[in-house]
């Protein structure tokens, strides 16, 4: 691959040191953790043809960098608790008495010393160690810490890349990068150019300079170590949220500026390299997950936020939700025909196609079970052409053609005036108490009295060599940093309205895989190749009720090889090997039950007893479907590594089989089997309604707290969406800035 992407994306050799600070004996004991849970083998050992795998049967993951990259990511990316279980695993490990108490017999020996360390236990007795700790139900909190261990073990062995940009381990799995790109004429590269100051390429000197240039009035305040920046409207997060916000305030004539955590990358920076890709376009690096380790969660962190790494689908609101929040929870713009009209805006102008001229594999595989069993499928518009062939839409697409709001609605709001500072995080709004203190949240003459006034806010630059804080004053400041981050950044500016951070909704995911030898299907292709969503199927219940719905995810061989069931070394690498023809479907669900984001931005999420029976039905149906369309074998992500070979078997067999099937709960439960979940979709942590007793935020979005702090961003929704919610956000956020512009022509807020 040519080295055309951009430095930040390409992998390669670390050029820092490891600063994760493990003891050596620590260290020692990770090695041979993940030398278990990827070991060497004998050259004939793996199923497939031994003369064509070169390199996996004798890799290991004690190989340099791998145990050195997982504790740097345990001890950047872990949140403390997560951080405190792996130490204190290692930590007891590195004793003969720690190795001894948890390993009892398997620890001793003949000869002195007679006791074990972990790392000096033979390789095969460490590995049924491993194996009796993943099934132990009464050591949840090793169980726990091991699975956090295993999950970065194998995405870091089969995401890390060299100068060459290439794994050794991709040949044999039969994975290749998505190297193709646009190369039609495009006349503006960087589109977002005229109003971006990136501030990683920027010096204490340089900023000031280049924020003036962008026509921003700039005071240095040596005071308070801070600049100050003026302008009409201040907005944190440039995603579905911020990116349409943006556009629809900058139009209207105010001057803009965009608050971005992550950096700029355009289609010639994309490299579809899944590690270092997730690293720098995914918050927490694409390894983040609730606080009990039940669901993996995907969210960006970049310009473009969401719009730029997810998976192109364009679903508006159903009109049952549309229902639900328009008239059973009373807030106007969902009563309002207007947002069915924002919804047809937002379509047209992120340039949704209805059609696709070719499937990849995996909703060839949907799409052909569904058909054999009777099922209705159902095509799903996209943000792209009708020919967009592209699997790595997830890691920033180098075509060019997915329209997120990085290559739409922020270059309209850059043509008119707006400015975007990228790699800065906002610390806190600036409240001050405003003349209604005294009636806080009382509604006087039919205006709600708010007891703050937000002024701006207040920003830390990424870049270490600007010392200084940005300070931006603004009429009006909208946080739209996603339901992930807004409820902590408005705790940690000292509102107390105790729905901020709750109510969180996750679209809880559960998956189902089906192997497809090229040998043994009419059906071509690779699992990695081709539009990420094209088909969706509904399943529906006895009342004609969505219970769930059905979609195809991607999964790079990282993601692939860390969710995977890991019931020995041999096991994982003969799963490895089958990657390219291992088809996945998901079950996604409406969810009832919440979770909850807590001020410093951990996850806790608790299921409803509906949304369990709604993803096992939803599981069930997807193997299924796997199964009618061919698949030699099938299974799930629970810890059993439960499967079953489909040639052969009679359709009472199999019927058996998925009733044994159930959406399982997690690792820290007093379960022997456990499964996994994953979620791409956050809502409802600041949501918006007509009462400060059951809501964030009033129906206009604005504070109930703070006069002219809006939130415009997926955490304002009511509630669950059911489907794919980037048209429902965006169309909310269209609204809800019309709303703003409209109140600032009005004379509402001053500066």
């Amino acid at each position: 691959m040519e080295k055309k992407a951009h430095p930040l994306l390409r992998g390669g050799r670390r050029e820092t040191k490891y600063t994760h600070g493990f003891s050596s004996s620590e260290m020692e004991t990770l090695t041979t953790i993940c030398e278990t849970l990827i070991p060497p083998l004998p050259q004939n050992s793996l199923k497939k043809n031994s003369k064509k795998i070169q390199y996996l049967h004798r890799a290991s993951g004690s190989q340099y960098p791998i145990p050195d990259e997982v504790a740097e990511v345990v001890m950047k990316r872990a949140f403390l608790e997560a951080r405190i279980l792996v130490w204190g695993l290692l930590r007891i490990l590195s004793t003969r008495i720690g190795t001894l108490l948890l390993c009892g017999l398997f620890c001793v020996s003949k000869s002195w010393p007679y006791i074990n360390k972990f790392s000096d236990i033979p390789l095969e007795k460490r590995e049924i160690v491993l194996q009796k700790w993943f099934k132990n139900r009464f050591l949840t909190p090793i169980r726990v810490a091991f699975l956090f261990i295993k999950f970065l073990c194998l995405y870091v062995f089969f995401t890390q890349v060299g100068e060459n940009s290439k794994n050794p381990a991709w040949d044999d799995i039969g994975y290749q990068v998505d190297n193709e790109e646009n190369h039609s004429e495009t006349p503006d590269e960087r589109p977002l150019q005229k109003g971006i100051v990136e501030t990683m390429y920027e010096t204490e000197s340089s900023i000031v300079k280049s924020l003036v240039q962008k026509g921003l009035k700039v005071i240095e305040d040596t005071k308070n170590n801070m600049y100050k920046v003026q302008c009409d409207v201040v907005i944190v997060g440039s995603g579905c949220g911020g990116g349409v916000a943006a556009s629809v305030l900058a139009t209207s004539g105010q001057k803009v500026v965009v608050l971005e955590k992550g950096n700029y990358f355009t289609k010639s920076d994309y490299s579809s390299l899944e590690g270092p890709s997730q690293s720098q376009l995914y918050e927490s690096g694409g390894i983040l997950s609730t606080l009990d380790g039940k669901i993996m969660v995907l969210a960006g962190s970049t310009v473009g936020g969401g719009s730029a790494i997810n998976w192109s689908a364009c679903i508006k609101t159903p009109d049952s939700v549309i229902q639900e929040w328009g008239h059973d929870k009373r807030i106007p713009i969902f009563k309002n025909p207007e947002y069915v009209s924002a919804m047809d805006k937002v379509c047209e102008r992120i340039g949704v196609t209805e059609k696709c001229t070719q499937e990849g594999l995996q909703n060839q595989i949907l799409r052909k079970g569904c058909e054999k069993l009777g099922l209705e499928v159902e095509g799903v518009p996209r943000n792209s052409s009708e020919n967009h062939y592209c699997g790595s839409c997830c890691y920033g697409c180098r075509r060019g053609e997915k329209k997120g709001t990085d290559t739409t609605w922020l270059v309209d709001a850059m043509d008119c005036g707006a400015v975007i500072i990228t790699g800065c995080k906002a610390e806190r709004f600036i409240l001050e108490n405003s003349k209604y203190e005294k009636t806080r949240g009382k509604k006087c003459l039919g205006v709600v009295a708010r007891g703050k006034k937000c002024l701006g806010v207040v920003a830390t630059s990424m870049n270490k060599d600007i010392t200084k804080r940005i300070c931006i004053e603004a009429k009006v400041t909208i946080s739209a940093c996603g339901s992930l981050l807004t409820p902590p950044l408005m705790i940690s500016s000292g509102l107390k309205n105790p729905n901020i951070g709750r109510n969180l909704h996750l679209h809880p995911v559960i998956m189902a895989w089906g192997y497809f030898p090229e040998s043994d299907s009419d059906l071509k292709g690779k699992i990695y190749e081709g539009g990420i969503i094209t088909s969706v199927h509904k399943v529906g219940s006895y009342d004609s009720n969505v219970r769930a719905i059905i979609e195809s995810p991607i999964l790079g061989p990282g993601s692939f090889a860390a969710l995977c069931p890991w019931t020995s070394g041999e096991d994982i690498k003969n799963r490895l090997l089958k990657y390219a023809r291992t088809a996945h479907l998901f079950a996604m669900v409406k969810d009832v039950g919440s979770g909850k984001v807590r001020s410093d931005g951990r996850i806790s999420y608790k299921f409803n007893a509906m949304d369990k029976e709604s993803l096992r039905f939803g599981l069930r149906q997807a193997l299924r479907i796997l199964i009618a369309a061919g698949a030699v074998e099938v299974g799930t992500q629970q810890s059993d590594g439960q499967r079953i070979k489909c040639k052969g078997k009679s359709e009472k067999e199999l019927e058996a089989f998925l009733d044994t099937v159930t959406a399982a709960k997690g690792p820290k439960s007093l379960v022997k089997n456990f499964t996994t979940y994953s979620s791409a979709h956050q809502m409802g942590s600041c949501r918006m309604g007509t009462s400060e007793k059951d809501s964030a935020v009033d129906e206009n979005g604005e504070s109930w707290e703070a006069d002219g702090l809006f939130v415009c961003d997926a955490s304002v929704l009511p509630g669950a969406v059911g489907v794919n919610p980037m048209i429902t956000i965006q169309s909310t956020a269209y609204c809800l800035s019309k709303k703003i512009a409209q109140m600032i022509k009005e004379g509402k807020f001053s500066r």
